[in-house]
């Protein structure tokens, strides 16, 4: 049976109980549950053979059993391990104090400007299919790199830290 990751936008602690995503996720019949880390990342077993078929499911049993809804975008287990083998960031010259991010799109999109796109030490430096590759310098100003993102590819994407992929592709 395959394996996929679920990447929730805009969970966190105050706003979704990992234990109550398990039950609803389990609920929607979807085996082998387990939450990585307290921001939305849930991984499992789905016999369903479509990510959209994953991500409706997902979507209809959160609705259903927590009353609201986080947007979802799955991705197979395997597919995650081939994108951290080819490393897309190897390519570059990525700062050492810099933060790689990927950010996860239901649908391929084109940017709204030809990469890379830079913004006050934000850097989209690539895009391979329904993943966008940004690194980051920390900033007083706090996370650019979204705001660039969004300007970019627009809001309905989820995003997290190579190393959250890295840990949610080992689950």
């Amino acid at each position: 049976m395959p394996r996929y990751v679920a990447f929730l936008r805009g969970v966190s602690p105050m706003n979704a109980k990992m234990s109550a995503l398990k039950r609803c996720f389990e609920s929607a019949g979807f085996t082998e549950v387990k939450t990585v880390l307290a921001s939305g990342n849930v991984v499992f077993n789905s016999p369903a053979r479509s990510v959209a078929e994953v991500e409706r499911r997902a979507e209809a049993a959160m609705a259903r059993d927590l009353g609201r809804t986080f947007y979802t975008i799955a991705r197979p287990v395997e597919a995650l391990k081939k994108m951290i083998e080819a490393d897309l960031y190897a390519a570059f010259d990525v700062p050492a104090d810099a933060k790689r991010v990927v950010t996860f799109l239901r649908e391929p999109r084109e940017p709204a400007q030809r990469l890379p796109i830079e913004m006050e030490g934000a850097r989209i430096l690539a895009m391979d299919d329904r993943e966008i590759f940004t690194v980051y310098v920390r900033s007083p100003r706090g996370p650019v790199f979204m705001t660039l993102i969004e300007k970019a590819f627009g809001s309905d994407v989820t995003t997290r830290t190579w190393e959250t992929v890295k840990k949610c592709a080992k689950a």
